[in-house]
């Protein structure tokens, strides 16, 4: 539980977002593993957005088709509805996957003046370059990207065959800070709105 949150507040809606869609991706083990630690909170409900299940095309239209239309329909309101977001994203060639890129293009009100908490994954760098891209890219949508995140180096030797951390003191500390910050700004920023609408 969080000891600065009131129990009569109501919890913040958090959308986690699967960046990969990469055949034998690795991505929805760090998923359940961070969607544990929230199930832990009494102040985030967690609403999971995976690229796997969307079929967006590449060409972005101000006109979509009505089968683009019926595929924004799956993803949007969960956007929309959410008070703040977790992207989950490897890293491929230094920067994020194109999939996770499409579906923020995809989209622009949907993130305005809402936090995002990132988590990566990789081999060396942990996915912390694509990282980086994806503050400027959120800094553009008029996002607030948190400062903490949580980044696994040679992420698959740290998971056992059932998904569970072998070591996870280190990576439960960080998620509870990532997620303290996440709740702050979410919060915060959804009481701002209702006394001043966001003007973009």
């Amino acid at each position: 539980m969080n000891p600065t949150h009131s129990t009569t507040d109501e919890p913040i809606r958090v959308a986690l977002i699967i960046g990969s869609n990469r055949e034998g991706r690795f991505g929805p083990v760090v998923a359940d593993w961070l969607l544990g630690r929230i199930r832990e909170r009494d102040d985030i409900e967690a609403d999971v957005v995976d690229t796997a299940d969307l079929r967006l095309p590449t060409a972005l239209s101000h006109s979509p088709s009505a089968e683009v239309t019926a595929e924004l329909a799956k993803v949007r309101p969960k956007l929309a509805g959410a008070d703040a977001f977790v992207v989950l994203t490897p890293e491929y060639n230094h920067s994020f996957p194109a999939p996770l890129k499409n579906l923020i293009d995809w989209h622009y009100t949907e993130w305005q003046a809402k936090p995002v908490a990132f988590v990566s994954y990789g081999g060396l760098s942990g996915g912390l370059r694509a990282v980086e891209h994806l503050r400027q890219v959120f800094a553009e949508l008029h996002a607030v990207t948190v400062r903490d995140t949580v980044s696994f180096h040679n992420a698959g030797a740290h998971f056992d065959d059932e998904g569970r951390h072998k070591d996870p003191a280190t990576p439960n500390a960080a998620a509870k800070g990532m997620l303290d910050q996440l709740e702050w700004w979410g919060r915060t920023l959804k009481e701002a709105k209702k006394v001043r609408p966001y003007a973009g």
